[in-house]
């Protein structure tokens, strides 16, 4: 192929770009860059703008500037403590150093003598200017924005890339070229009066701007068109999937029934006013022709069990069955020993199926859930296996059901005739990412606490004042209250400066020598962590020391101290979780956060969990300061990978792009119409795997 008058399209293979071939695309290819468009989503991390430049002369201790000035030496200094790297610059006038402390032999072969470099990071004073840890880019000398009015774009590259030659430079001649070859690759998908309605420019123009900024303007139009279409695919799939869902026919259940009444007079308890709105969402849904699809979202401990059980008996009382999955065995567990406990008194049939019981269970299990004798079954992903086979299976309940992909809750819903779904979930969500993330579903919000439950007294603590912890722990535990203790690794690492939990449980069993310890973690077997959770819960264990395993699935009532080591490692809703297994009863708790490495944003996030024990505002804060990677994985989210999509930010653009979804799937559910096409053939390129409910090919 003669790469000199060959236009390339948008599918075209990456190798057939001047200077790349076959042997320099495999790295391209390992970083998920095949074709032109790939290339094109490749998108810039940040831009180097000469209005943002100081010179060294006009720089100022303490402030956060960049400075692009030439490398005239560099080398590596030792120390009675160990070596670091120092880089000179000089911009002619003044020189810079920067320096480097940890990676040295890593960082000393970025850098040649001659190369124009752009740092950026806090300026400090000490026998001239210097920043330490500075991030950098190394530019092309005609890159150079003190000497031109370039904004310059600079991108993310790995050290494959940067092997092949594909560093920011590399990457930006790549595209380069391809916009001199064409400046038409992609074809518009939406028709020229959407465009005008929602003040988006053209697709080819928008990547050409984010590529090749002209101003800030030019930036955010850009962006403002990129993260449109990633949020109009996203509600698309969700319209798609509720169109489909509201077309189903279910089973109704009119009357509540007398299990449902029986068990909701018998709570020692009053339910709170968001846990009856709840009840009444499910209710209604319950009374339609079409299969309920809701989520109930709810902080830790804000009792959406017992709306799942009520629901359960509304069911139950109709002669269908009920399937709970949970993510863990634990989990799965303790949602079984609640649904006993609320049925025991009645005709209803409750069974458990986990991996640990025996052959001959599994199999009498099997045979009654298929002849209907057991109403109620609670278990892992087990409850998807080919044997499981349901005689009227009416109510799926998911319990974090973002841990399970879609193919998993599709295998559950597939075991009955369109049954109702009950999903729960105690990550707290923000409202704007919660209707994003699952927009094809009904949303009910648990906001309000149980009213016997003391909030959880949560206090951040320096390593030196980390003995006050310890003794408060002893007396707790002298009054038959329990603990935890977690930390983020299991054993030390030498790339992580943490204290681990394997050293960190040899030490307390010297503190805590007259009291009984266990120490949980990850690589321990199904067997041996249920053996430990048992002895906590009886009683044996006093205090656990465990990763973050016990996240979500452990309720003991008597657990009163949760002490979190190196939380500064963790993000705000991880946190907030770990802090949700303590303060289950009507006891006094307590969560010490125990900073190891102290830093302003540490400092900043970590007082946030101080402030509030609100799972909501915490997981808010922690959108903006984290990002939406905490909320799901992207093995069922591939759609979020763009890195364009800032939640907490693009809430206008969210609200407008899912009213235009949704307005088109209203009016052409399977997207036929002739100016609809496009859109059809762009989804089914990008998003037709995720459709969980509805094939539109």
């Amino acid at each position: 192929m003669n790469n000199s008058n060959y236009t390339f399209d948008k599918n075209t293979d990456i190798k057939f770009l001047k200077s790349v071939g076959p042997k320099r695309a495999q790295a391209l290819y390992q970083n998920d860059i095949y074709i032109i468009s790939d290339l094109l989503k490749h998108y810039p991390r940040r831009y180097l703008d000469r209005t943002n430049i100081k010179k060294i002369s006009d720089l100022t201790v303490n402030e956060k500037a960049v400075v692009v000035a030439k490398v005239i030496s560099m080398s590596v200094k030792r120390t009675k403590k160990g070596q670091f790297f120092q880089l000179t610059l000089s911009d002619t006038k003044q020189t810079i150093q920067g320096l480097w402390f940890h990676g040295v032999s890593w960082i000393m072969e970025k850098f040649n003598e001659g190369d124009i470099v752009a740092l950026y990071g806090k300026i400090e004073f000490y026998q001239g200017f210097r920043i330490i840890h500075p991030e950098f880019d190394i530019l092309d000398a005609d890159d150079d924005p003190i000497n031109t009015s370039r904004i310059v774009p600079l991108y993310s590259s790995n050290n494959v890339l940067k092997k092949a030659g594909f560093d920011t430079r590399g990457i930006r001649r790549l595209l380069i070229q391809v916009f001199k070859k064409n400046k038409k690759i992609l074809l518009e998908f939406f028709n020229p009066s959407i465009l005008k309605a929602e003040g988006l420019i053209d697709l080819n123009k928008s990547f050409y701007l984010i590529h090749n900024p002209i101003d800030q303007y030019s930036i955010d139009t850009a962006l403002y068109r990129l993260k449109f279409n990633e949020h109009f695919f996203l509600q698309l799939l969700k319209a798609l999937n509720k169109k489909k869902i509201e077309s189903y026919k279910g089973k109704v259940y009119k009357e509540i029934g007398q299990y449902a009444i029986e068990i909701y007079k018998s709570l020692d308890f009053n339910l709170t006013e968001s846990q009856i709105k709840s009840l009444r969402d499910i209710r209604s849904d319950l009374k339609l022709k079409k299969p309920m699809n809701r989520l109930i979202q709810g902080d830790v401990g804000c009792g959406k069990t017992i709306v799942a059980v009520i629901t359960a008996a509304i069911v139950a009382g109709d002669n269908s069955q009920i399937a709970i999955m949970a993510p863990t065995e634990i989990l799965a567990e303790q949602h079984y020993n609640s649904f006993v406990k609320h049925f025991k008194n009645y005709d209803i049939s409750c069974e458990l199926l986990i991996s640990n019981i025996n052959q001959k269970e599994k199999n009498d299990i099997y045979n009654n859930l298929e002849n209907g004798k057991i109403n109620i079954i609670v278990g892992t992903h087990a409850l998807i296996q080919k044997k499981v086979k349901f005689k009227d299976l009416g109510l799926a309940i998911i319990d974090e059901q973002h841990r399970f992909g879609v193919d998993q809750r599709k295998g559950l819903l597939d075991k009955g005739n369109n049954p109702n779904v009950l999903s729960m979930t105690a990550t707290p969500i923000p409202r704007t990412l919660a209707f994003t993330i699952h927009g094809d579903m009904d949303i009910s919000w648990i906001d309000e606490m149980p009213q016997n439950r003391k909030p959880i007294k949560t206090e951040l603590i320096y390593e030196e004042n980390i003995n006050t912890v310890y003794e408060h722990m002893k007396k707790e535990m002298d009054k038959g209250h329990y603990c935890y203790v977690v930390y983020p690794l299991i054993e030390e690492s030498d790339k992580m400066d943490l204290k681990d939990a394997k050293s960190g449980f040899e030490s307390l069993q010297k503190i805590f020598s007259n009291y009984r310890l266990g120490f949980m973690h990850g690589k321990l077997l199904k067997d041996e962590k249920n053996i430990l959770m048992n002895k906590f819960i009886n009683g044996e264990i006093q205090c656990l020391i465990s990763t973050t395993v016990i996240e979500v699935g452990i309720d003991h009532k008597m657990a009163t101290i949760m002490v979190i080591e190196n939380s500064e490692r963790f993000g705000l809703t991880q946190l907030h979780q770990l802090r949700g297994r303590v303060g289950r009863s009507t006891l006094q708790s307590y969560c010490y956060l125990i900073q190891r490495k102290n830093t302003f944003n540490s400092n900043q996030r970590l007082k946030i969990m101080e402030q509030t024990i609100d799972g909501f505002v915490i997981s808010d804060e922690d959108l903006k300061l984290r990002g939406p990677g905490d909320f799901f994985g992207t093995r069922q989210h591939g759609y979020l990978n763009s890195g364009l999509i800032n939640f907490s930010q693009d809430r206008e653009i969210i609200n407008r792009a899912r009213n235009l979804a949704f307005k088109i799937i209203d009016e052409d559910p399977k997207l036929k119409l002739e100016k609809n096409k496009l859109i059809k053939s762009e989804f089914m390129i990008n998003y037709k795997d995720m459709l969980e409910f509805i094939n539109i090919g």
